[in-house]
């Protein structure tokens, strides 16, 4: 970790304002911001100085958002066993999907890259003179509305169902499936809440804010092995992805090292580790098991892909340049957070036509035929996500063209959070229940209501 972390340079802080993701993915958008005035809470300074955009971000964030609705896409296994519809996860019973997990999973990649973009937006904004919790009430304006849309959509939708006599069974694991990405807002939100506060950790002592996390990560993994109480491991819900989130502040501002040999030898490190505590039993090979709850494999994953990244930028900036990539790119950040919100919508009303339209018809999950229908599968997913982002994504795309930061009771900007945290816990802990969805709705609703006023 300290070859890879270096004192910045001038030559190395780049400002950069990309668009929302989660990815994961989840992502912050952090577009250019509107100059309109805000109420004096503090001294107003000088505009900064803005140096050119680093669209190897762009680029990076789109991919992962990509590489994150694939694997969902490839994860629906649909068919029909003795008359009864099944809705299944397929990579449940395949070998492979391990050894894919270690390229697929890229949600760490994700949370540097959203910590890059938090702390230059914060950063920015701080310097016009806005207070922390307005800084708070803008995100939760920018990350609420794509997922409120899908949450509601989904209520009524589970609710036809089972009013049209769909068996409850089905309903249950379309409402459990489509829940599963949520918990990317959920621990989002709260990383983005705490964004101003780690940035002040980060400036004070940038290694030891670092150090402090992973010390956190590691403690609770420790005492999750050690009693076997798989509950205290969700503690790094959060400590996992501000450690990740953290460690895109220093990427920030230019504390990573550029040089090859550092980055490289870093890099096999890290996985070189990786791949030892797996082998010894400590982690699991399949690194989405390691999610839930997260661990410090996703740690040691998440160094290896930031040492990549940053091997990669030259690159990454030069794809941007093909004009083709550069719109597909644009187009996903400026939609980001309503692909990632909305695919598992597509994915499952896809999943339920091909049961209406061609019912016994359909392979069973890994079979040959199966693998051999997944390109037009991926072609119609590709095709039905494209069309609700840009029916369901106006709004967002909307914002990034003219936002600002508007004065904002600190007990509103709190009131947000905490009604938005729970809004996404009630439908992960009973998503498989059309009325968790309706209450998760409204809980978000009135997040987006407090944030706003």
């Amino acid at each position: 970790m300290t070859t890879l972390l270096e004192p910045p340079t001038s030559a190395r802080r780049t400002a950069h304002t990309a668009p929302a993701a989660p990815v994961s993915t989840a992502s912050v958008s952090t577009a250019p911001v509107s100059t309109a005035p805000v109420a004096p809470t503090a001294p107003v300074a000088s505009a900064p100085t803005r140096t050119p955009r680093d669209v190897s971000i762009d680029v990076a964030r789109a991919w992962c958002l990509v590489v994150v609705v694939g694997l969902h896409a490839l994860m629906v296994g649909v068919s029909v066993a003795g008359g009864a519809p099944v809705l299944e996860n397929a990579m449940d019973g395949w070998g492979g999907f391990a050894a894919l997990t270690w390229v697929a999973q890229v949600m760490p990649l994700f949370f540097v890259l959203g910590g890059f973009s938090s702390i230059t937006q914060w950063t920015r904004l701080r310097e016009r003179g806005v207070p922390a919790h307005d800084y708070v009430a803008l995100r939760m304006r920018r990350l609420l509305p794509p997922a409120l849309g899908a949450m509601g959509v989904t209520a009524a939708a589970l609710l036809v169902l089972t009013v049209a006599g769909v068996p409850g069974e089905v309903v249950a694991v379309a409402g459990f499936r489509m829940s599963q990405p949520l918990w990317f807002l959920g621990v989002y939100v709260l990383c983005t809440a705490l964004v101003p506060l780690l940035t002040a950790a980060h400036r004070a002592a940038p290694r030891l804010s670092v150090l402090a996390l992973l010390a956190l990560v590691v403690g609770v993994d420790a005492a999750r092995i050690s009693t076997g109480v798989e509950a205290i491991g969700f503690a790094n819900l959060l400590f996992v992805w501000l450690l990740m989130q953290q460690l895109g502040f220093h990427l920030a501002d230019g504390r990573v090292a550029t040089n090859r040999r550092p980055l490289l030898a870093v890099a096999a490190a890290s996985l070189g580790a990786l791949l030892a505590l797996c082998a010894g039993g400590v982690y699991l090979f399949d690194l989405y098991e390691n999610l839930n709850p997260p661990t410090a494999a996703l740690v040691l994953l998440g160094v290896a892909q930031l040492c990549l990244f940053q091997l990669a930028r030259p690159m990454l900036r030069r794809l941007h340049r093909i004009r083709p990539i550069a719109s597909i790119v644009t187009a996903i950040g400026a939609r980001a957070m309503t692909i990632y919100s909305w695919h598992m919508l597509v994915l499952i009303g896809l999943a339920g036509l091909l049961l209406v339209t061609v019912g016994d018809a359909l392979p069973a999950p890994l079979t040959e035929a199966w693998w051999v229908t997944r390109p037009l599968w991926f072609a119609a997913v590709a095709l039905g996500v494209i069309i609700v982002a840009a029916l369901a994504g106006r709004r967002e795309a909307a914002t990034d063209s003219g936002r600002s930061a508007r004065p904002t009771p600190l007990a509103s900007a709190v009131t947000a959070v905490l009604l938005a945290a729970a809004g996404v816990l009630l439908v992960l802990l009973l998503g498989a229940a059309p009325a968790a969805w309706f209450g998760g709705a409204l809980l978000l609703a009135g997040a987006l209501r407090v944030a706003t006023r």
